[in-house]
């Protein structure tokens, strides 16, 4: 069923298999003659420059095919970047008004390589209708695990950005030979559950690959004019124990926080609550701690030892923004 809240319903539950940081790659269209169909998994929700053109017409931010004058429908493949379970997907016909598909349904594959005319696909979600300039949300209903997704429309038109939500495929057999892994790196199944602001820039950026490349590339809040502190939560992609931990606030130089504090719980067995409103039995794992400016912090003797842990909660004091987290250790 269609849902018409805001995708934080999917992005806090759930990782976006499709990102192009992660490795997403879009690999072929049936006809991109407006619009490049790289632009389906770009960061963002896409812009919309009134005056710009190309020499094919207007430019736009996003997958756009031409009239189609003859039957059939346009498509475009996307190989996933992490492989998984998918969840729930997002095609956002954002800016798209007049030339947006009415229709659309997806497809997904489990290969190895890249698909071709002998590629089997299992269609897990129907034919739907699409709402111009809007988030169209459809929860999806399988189990499997999948590589590569086609989306189809119906039967031509314009669509901003792709994002396929669901749970990142671990072996965590393979992970458990390693002495050392991140045990909230979005590849190895992490993910930002929740946080108490989020004004600036996304809580999702903290645990994705490789260092910042910008200031808008980390969790950022805005400026706190009242008492308190910020605040995110994030779960481990299994239960373990920390060894090191890398707080990274690269690029945030007039704005980085003047310290913070880690802590830890494990709720293996339990229901995820309400971080917002649940009383907990947080243990200290890293004690408040002074940041610095554009710096890469690393702390290993300064670690408690609390066992294993589920989920951490990364205080900042008072506010600000963080680049990266990093959790080294051990599975559990």
């Amino acid at each position: 069923m269609k849902d018409q809240n805001h995708n934080d319903k999917f992005s806090s539950q759930w990782v976006n298999l499709a990102e192009e940081r992660l490795g997403s790659k879009v690999l072929f269209a049936t006809d991109d003659f407006f619009a490049e169909k790289e632009n389906l998994i770009k960061s963002g929700r896409g812009n919309f420059i009134e005056d710009k053109y190309t020499e094919r017409g207007k430019w736009m931010d996003g997958w756009e095919s031409r009239r189609k004058r003859d039957s059939g429908h346009d498509y475009c493949t996307v190989k996933l970047g992490l492989s998984g379970v998918i969840r729930g997907v997002d095609i956002d016909t954002n800016h798209f008004l007049g030339n947006h598909p009415p229709q659309a349904s997806l497809e997904a594959c489990c290969i190895d390589g890249e698909p071709n005319e002998t590629t089997k696909w299992t269609e897990v979600l129907g034919q739907s209708p699409l709402d111009p300039g809007s988030q169209n949300l459809y929860e999806v209903k399988s189990d499997e695990r999948w590589t590569h997704v086609r989306l189809h429309i119906y039967p031509d038109g314009g669509v901003a950005r792709l994002r396929v939500y669901g749970d990142v495929s671990v072996d965590f057999n393979e992970l458990k030979d390693k002495s050392e892994i991140d045990l909230v790196a979005i590849e190895n199944g992490g993910h930002a559950v929740t946080c108490n602001d989020m004004f600036f820039s996304h809580k999702d950026n903290l645990i994705v690959p490789g260092r910042g490349v910008n200031m808008g590339d980390g969790w950022e809040t805005k400026r706190r004019r009242e008492p308190g502190h910020d605040w995110v939560v994030l779960r481990l992609g299994a239960p373990g124990i920390v060894n090191k931990i890398l707080v990274d606030t690269a690029h945030f130089k007039g704005n980085y926080p003047d310290s913070c504090m880690i802590e830890g719980i494990n709720l293996a067995g339990q229901e995820e609550p309400d971080f917002h409103k649940a009383q907990l039995e947080w243990k200290n794992l890293l004690p408040q701690t002074k940041l610095s400016a554009d710096n890469e912090h690393a702390f290993s003797s300064e670690v408690q030892s609390i066992g294993p842990v589920t989920h951490v909660r990364m205080n900042i004091y008072p506010d600000g923004g963080i680049s990266r987290l990093r959790l080294v250790g051990e599975l559990a």
